[in-house]
């Protein structure tokens, strides 16, 4: 057995239980799934017949080109631009790229980018023994940023071996969000001396929506720190001493979402973060981002995912934050085994498939906790050997924080209860005002309380197979079901379209970076899907 098997295997012991705590049809699952490929087919066919100008600069970004000029455009950006501007990006940008350098047009990418910023580049397409020769060249140039994703991987399974994981599951997954990288690291340092697992930094409000990744460390994000290659390094070289000084080897998560999602993966996988947030379908309906562009960016991200060995966060509990909880319910089910197709096809295995529900059920609503479990439960019964992540309530949060303590305790308790592998730390002001450090303190105390005081509790805790909980769960994943052969019958795109999903209506011709897509040529070369596709490194 692999050691990516076995570290999988001992990550997730304590989570995962070989006996379901409900019981559901094995034929309705095989068949969910089986809907859920038919379903995802036709997409990711789609994306393997596109290119965007993302998955492009990704490629590029593992050639070894970075920097930005003065004014803070990235300089694969304006090779990218050039390269469209005068012979297209359906043949892949490497080809009349490299083609240029062995030409002697400059010495290297950066200065190429700088010249053909300046428009003194001429690109072409090359035939033959040239073609050959420029995409061999490509490809030995791309090889060495995939190898440096391998080497960190190694790094990581090595630093695990010496530090060891936490003791205890679900992991303490918590969040900072300054805007200042030089803020955010004291504060994840001092989060992880009180007991994170995990520290998610969150990205400034709106990068989503920039076509270039900023460069440098950054000290002005609103809401949240920008996601640059330097945050990442600095971050993930600040929590690599925390994790000695602990004992236990603490995890570092960014955003691998909108028009920029590949590139991001990319930087992610180059320095060592460990999870990323990548959701087949969140950039579409909460940014409007254009269907078309988010499938294939999100197909080459979750390549670099699985090659990187980080586990993605899904999004689905956005969903419920914009459509009701329980009438909704099973959308979250269909978009969980979607995201699962969209995972695996792209070859990331179950353990790195950290599928996303939430607690949001409205606690004005009779027996909402027995509802909530019941949904915990069948997302646990689905997917058993998947981390799984768990939301904390935001949407009924009113400011009485007496109130929100209280129903992020029975958060808690619903998350050790149900095995859940990533508890994300409800706070008692969350989405009401950004919460204070001390809201932090006493957040994570709830946590430890219920985990110390009910940690083993899903070891007693059997509904019965006939009783409220169970028949929920088996009603929900029969509407599940039902959607999904719709969807199947239909297509995903014009599911997409109608709303189906939290209530947002994004038509596949329309959104944010339409323009950005690019037709692949029947001749289409991109060395980083190869190597991916067929995990080679050279």
């Amino acid at each position: 057995m692999s050691f990516r098997r076995k570290y999988a295997r001992l990550c997730y012991a304590e989570t995962v239980s070989t006996t379901p705590l409900i019981h559901l049809d094995a034929g309705q699952v095989r068949q969910a799934r089986s809907l859920a490929r038919r379903a995802g087919a036709p997409v990711v066919k789609l994306a393997k017949a596109h290119t965007t100008v993302s998955v492009e600069r990704a490629t590029l970004r593992l050639a070894g080109l970075t920097g930005a000029d003065h004014e803070g455009q990235p300089w694969v950006n304006h090779l990218v631009d050039a390269v469209r501007g005068q012979v297209g990006l359906e043949h892949g940008v490497t080809t009349p790229v490299f083609d240029a350098l062995r030409a002697g047009a400059a010495p290297d990418l950066l200065t190429l980018a700088q010249q053909s910023a300046a428009g003194s580049v001429t690109f072409r397409l090359p035939e033959g023994r040239d073609l050959k020769a420029t995409q061999r060249a490509a490809r030995t140039a791309v090889a060495r940023g995939i190898r440096t994703i391998d080497a960190q991987r190694a790094v990581r399974d090595r630093l695990i071996r010496r530090h060891g994981d936490p003791k205890q599951t679900p992991w303490i997954y918590l969040i900072v969000a300054t805007g200042d990288i030089d803020e955010d690291i004291p504060q994840a340092q001092a989060a992880a001396r009180e007991g994170a697992d995990v520290i998610a930094v969150i990205r400034s409000t709106g990068q989503s929506l920039l076509d270039f990744v900023p460069e440098g460390a950054t000290h002005e994000g609103f809401a949240g720190t920008y996601a640059t290659q330097e945050n990442f390094r600095l971050m993930r070289a600040a929590l690599d001493e925390t994790s000695r000084e602990v004992g236990r080897y603490v995890r570092l998560t960014n955003y691998a979402s909108g028009l920029c999602m590949p590139e991001i993966a990319t930087l992610a996988g180059l320095e060592r973060l460990d999870m990323m947030l990548n959701d087949s379908m969140y950039g579409i309906l909460f940014r409007d981002i254009n269907p078309i562009r988010t499938f294939v960016d999100q197909r080459f991200s979750r390549q670099i995912h699985a090659r990187a060995g980080i586990i993605i966060n899904t999004g689905e509990d956005n969903y419920l934050t914009t459509a009701d909880a329980v009438d909704a319910a099973h959308t979250v089910t269909v978009s969980q085994l979607l995201n699962e197709y969209f995972a695996k096809e792209a070859g990331l295995e179950d353990w790195q498939l950290g599928l996303g529900h939430a607690f949001e059920i409205n606690p004005e609503v009779p027996e909402s906790f027995r509802l909530e479990l019941a949904h915990a439960l069948l997302a646990r019964t689905l997917f058993p050997d998947a981390p799984l992540k768990w939301m904390p309530p935001t949407k009924h949060m009113t400011g009485d924080v007496f109130r929100g303590y209280l129903l992020d305790g029975f958060f808690n308790l619903a998350g050790t209860m149900t095995g859940q592998g990533i508890l994300l730390v409800g706070m008692m002001t969350e989405a009401v005002v950004t919460p204070f450090l001390s809201d932090r303190d006493l957040a994570l105390q709830n946590v430890r309380y219920v985990l110390d005081a009910a940690g083993g509790l899903r070891e007693d805790f059997h509904p019965p197979r006939d009783g409220f909980i169970q028949t929920r769960s088996r009603h929900v994943l029969g509407e599940a079901v039902d959607l999904l052969d719709r969807i199947a019958t239909d297509g995903l795109l014009d599911a997409i379209a109608d709303g189906t999903f939290g209530l947002m209506k994004r038509p596949a011709d329309h959104g944010k970076g339409l323009d950005g897509v690019i037709v692949r040529a029947p001749d289409y070369d991109n060395p980083a899907v190869t190597l991916l596709e067929t995990g080679a490194t050279r």
